[in-house]
């Protein structure tokens, strides 16, 4: 991986339309070429920043609940 960098976020952080009301999730910002995540605990805490392949992967295992295990 690459050394850290800084990113510009525009302020459209998202997060997923199954999120309740709590603030108990992660938002999700797009970036050129990557993707950055962040708990909405903290929000201007740190973000996880990571390639587009790698949060590609992340989705599919998450969706594949291959973490339930």
């Amino acid at each position: 991986m690459s050394a850290p960098g800084q990113y510009h976020f525009d302020g459209r952080w998202r997060k997923a339309s199954f999120t309740e009301g709590n603030e108990n999730c992660v938002e999700v910002a797009n970036v050129p070429g990557v993707a950055a995540i962040r708990d909405t605990k903290d929000r201007s805490g740190p973000a996880l920043v990571v390639t587009e392949d790698v949060f590609t992967h992340l989705l599919s295992t998450v969706k594949a609940r291959r973490f339930d295990q």
